[in-house]
Order: C-alpha cells, then sequence, then structure tokens
C-alpha cells in the first residue's frame, strides 16, 4: 500500500501573504484611492487588474493612448519596488515613470546619485503579468535587483 500526497497550488490570497512585494503593491493601490472604496475590499481583489491572460492581452489595442488607470498601475508598480528596496536599505527612493501616447516609455527608481531600478516600458497598454505568482517573482526580482544595486555602490547612493 503506498500513500499518495496530493499538493493543491497556493490560492492567490496564500500568494499574497507570502508576498512582501505584493503586500506593498495592495498598500500603493490603496493609497490611490481617494473615496475609500477599495477599503473593505480582499487583497487580490485590489490588484486583480495587475493579472492580465494572454488572451485578455491579445484583445487590448495599442493604437490609442495609455488610459490613465494603466498609467496608476504601472506607476503603483514601481513605488511599490521602491519602497521594499527602502524598507530593506534604509535608503529613500524616488520614482518617475515617462511614457509617451503610443505606450513607450521608461519607469526609472533612484536614490542618492544611483539608478536603482531602470526598466524600458513598451506596449503599456496591455501592462500585467498572467499570475499573481509571476507578478509576485517579478516585483521580488527588481526589488532584489535594487538592494544588490545600493549594496554594489554604496556612495553613490549616499551622495
Amino acid at each position: 500500500m503506498t500513500a499518495t500526497t496530493t499538493t493543491t497550488p497556493p490560492t492567490n490570497a496564500e500568494i499574497i501573504a507570502e508576498s512582501k512585494f505584493l503586500q506593498e503593491l495592495v498598500r500603493q493601490v490603496r493609497a490611490q484611492d481617494h473615496y475609500g472604496v477599495y477599503r473593505s475590499w480582499k487583497d487580490e481583489l485590489v490588484i486583480a487588474n495587475f493579472v492580465t491572460t494572454k488572451e485578455k492581452k491579445s484583445k487590448i489595442s495599442v493604437e490609442g493612448d495609455v488610459d490613465p488607470a494603466t498609467q496608476l498601475r504601472i506607476l503603483c508598480f514601481y513605488r511599490a519596488i521602491a519602497t521594499c528596496v527602502e524598507k530593506e536599505t534604509g535608503k529613500l527612493c524616488q520614482v518617475v515613470t515617462d511614457l509617451s501616447h503610443e505606450g513607450f516609455g521608461w519607469a526609472l527608481i533612484w536614490t542618492g546619485r544611483l539608478i536603482v531600478v531602470s526598466r524600458t516600458l513598451r506596449d503599456a497598454q496591455r501592462f500585467g503579468y498572467p499570475s499573481f505568482k509571476k507578478l509576485a517573482a517579478q516585483g521580488e526580482r527588481l526589488v532584489a535587483s535594487g538592494i544588490k544595486n545600493i549594496e554594489q555602490f554604496p556612495e553613490t547612493a549616499d551622495a
């Protein structure tokens, strides 16, 4: 007789609870909610717009301007990265994004005179990740990269 164990994949709520980055992303989105609409929403519902399937992405046109809601999502994503880097290093980080009306541009996170994270953005109209797990992985990868850059160039970060 053999015992089989089946493991169920983690739920979205469990993924969010395990990821410091996703928790910070929820805080950043809620910080932009001036009317308190998201106050009673579950965390996965608050950041649900960051998850976009391939089918949904293919239906989004890149012909028009980037809508303000998408621009805000992109800004919240990079602010969450900057805040996580701040918490780990104690260095104040700033974020700037620049998007053209066509959806091309860049996002920068810096501290002192050091560019901590620099990302080129394209097809910003389709910004999103296929799952909460991949969203968390990308955010945590950028946070780790930012921390590594600060550790590698501490004099520039302090300037």
